[in-house]
C-alpha cells in the first residue's frame, strides 16, 4: 500500500502544480498589466466559488455506489490524463510547440493591456478582476477534481489534500515572489508524468469499477506500478515513432506554414468579432466540453467501448486486458490522425 500512497500523492503534487503555475501566471499578467487590488479580489472571489462548489458536491461524491465512483472517475481521468499525455507526446515528438509559460504570460500582458478600463459592482478594473476569477477558478476546479476523486476513492483525501496545498503553496509564494511566469519549472516534462500517472490511475479505476465491486485486479492495488510503467513505455515508443516520422515530413511542414497561420489569423478575427458576454458563455462551454469529452472525442468514445465490454464480458484476460488495450489503441489512432492530417 505504501507504493501506491507514493504514486498517489505524486500524480496529485505535480498535477496541481501544473495547475497552480497556469493559474499564477493568469493572476500575474491581471496584476502587472492592471491593477493588483482588482486582480486579488479577483482570487478571492474565484476561491469562495471554488468553496462552495467543493462544500456542495464534495460530500455528494462519496455517496455514490463505488462501483459508479470508480467508472465515472477513471473515465474522467483518462480523459484528462490522455489529453496531457497526447500533447506531451505531440511536443516530445516535434508536432507540437513546447508549452512556453513566458509566451503565455506575454500574450495576457500584451491582451490585458490593450483591454478598455471599465468599473462594475465597486471593483476599479473589471478586467483585471474577471481574467483573474476565471483562471483561478477554471484552474482551481481541476485541482478540487483531482484531490476530490484521489481520496475519495482509495479513502485517503487527507494524502491528496496534503500533495495538493504543498503543490499550490510552492507555485504561488515562487510565482509572486520573483513576479515572474515559473518559466524555468519544467512544466512540459511535468505534464508528460502526469498524464502518464492519470491514465494510469484511469485504467486502473475505471477497469474495477466497470468489473464490478467484488472484482479485483491481479496484484490489488500494486498494478498500478505496473500499469504507471507500461503506460510509460508506452508513450516512450510513441514518441520514438511520431520522431521518425516527422523527420520525413519536414518539407511539407515548411510548405503549410503559411496557410496554417492564416487559419490561425482567420479564428482570432472570428473571436475578436464576437461580444464579450458571447465569448465568455463560449469559452465556458468549451472548458466543460474539453473538461468531460477532452481534444479528440474519438478518445472518449473508445474509453466508454472499453468499459462496456469490460462489464458485458466475464472472462478475466477481458477484465483487465480489455481498457489497457483499448486506451492504446484509441490514443495511438488519435495520434495518427495528426501525423497524417496537412500541417
Amino acid at each position: 500500500m505504501q507504493g501506491t500512497s507514493v504514486a498517489l500523492f505524486v500524480s496529485v503534487f505535480f498535477a496541481c502544480a501544473v495547475e497552480a503555475v497556469e493559474a499564477v501566471t493568469i493572476v500575474l499578467a491581471a496584476g502587472t498589466a492592471r491593477d493588483w487590488k482588482s486582480a486579488w479580489r479577483g482570487v478571492i472571489a474565484g476561491l469562495l466559488t471554488l468553496a462552495l462548489i467543493i462544500a456542495v458536491f464534495g460530500p455528494a461524491i462519496s455517496h455514490l455506489p463505488i462501483s459508479f465512483l470508480r467508472i465515472v472517475v477513471g473515465g474522467l481521468l483518462l480523459v484528462f490524463g490522455l489529453t496531457w499525455l497526447r500533447k506531451a507526446i505531440l511536443r516530445s515528438s516535434g508536432y507540437k510547440a513546447l508549452h512556453d509559460e513566458d509566451k503565455i504570460f506575454q500574450e495576457e500582458l500584451a491582451a490585458a493591456r490593450i483591454a478598455a478600463k471599465e468599473t462594475r459592482h465597486g471593483v476599479a478594473d473589471w478586467y483585471a478582476f474577471t481574467l483573474s476569477y476565471k483562471g483561478v477558478l477554471l484552474e482551481g476546479l481541476e485541482v478540487a477534481f483531482i484531490v476530490l476523486t484521489f481520496g475519495t476513492i482509495d479513502h485517503k483525501v487527507g494524502l491528496a489534500s496534503i500533495a495538493a496545498l504543498a503543490a499550490v503553496a510552492i507555485v504561488v509564494v515562487a510565482g509572486f515572489a520573483l513576479r515572474t511566469p515559473l518559466s524555468k519549472v519544467p512544466e512540459n516534462t511535468m505534464k508528460f508524468g502526469v498524464g502518464i500517472l492519470l491514465t494510469a490511475f484511469g485504467i486502473f479505476w475505471g477497469a474495477e469499477g466497470s468489473a464490478g465491486a467484488s472484482k479485483k485486479w491481479p496484484g490489488d492495488n500494486w498494478a498500478v506500478l505496473g500499469l504507471i510503467a507500461g503506460v510509460a513505455v508506452f508513450a516512450f515508443i510513441l514518441v520514438q515513432v511520431l520522431k521518425g516520422t516527422l523527420a520525413k515530413q519536414r518539407v511539407a511542414v515548411v510548405a503549410s506554414t503559411a496557410e496554417t497561420t492564416f487559419e490561425i489569423l482567420e479564428q482570432d478575427i472570428e473571436k475578436i468579432e464576437r461580444s464579450k458576454g458571447l465569448q465568455s458563455l463560449i469559452s465556458f462551454g468549451e472548458f466543460w466540453v474539453d473538461f468531460i469529452v477532452g481534444d479528440d472525442w474519438r478518445i472518449a468514445a473508445g474509453i466508454v467501448i472499453a468499459f462496456v465490454l469490460t462489464a458485458t464480458i466475464k472472462v478475466s484476460a477481458f477484465t483487465w486486458g480489455t481498457v489497457p488495450f483499448f486506451v492504446a489503441l484509441f490514443l495511438a489512432y488519435s495520434l495518427s490522425r495528426v501525423v497524417r492530417s496537412p500541417r
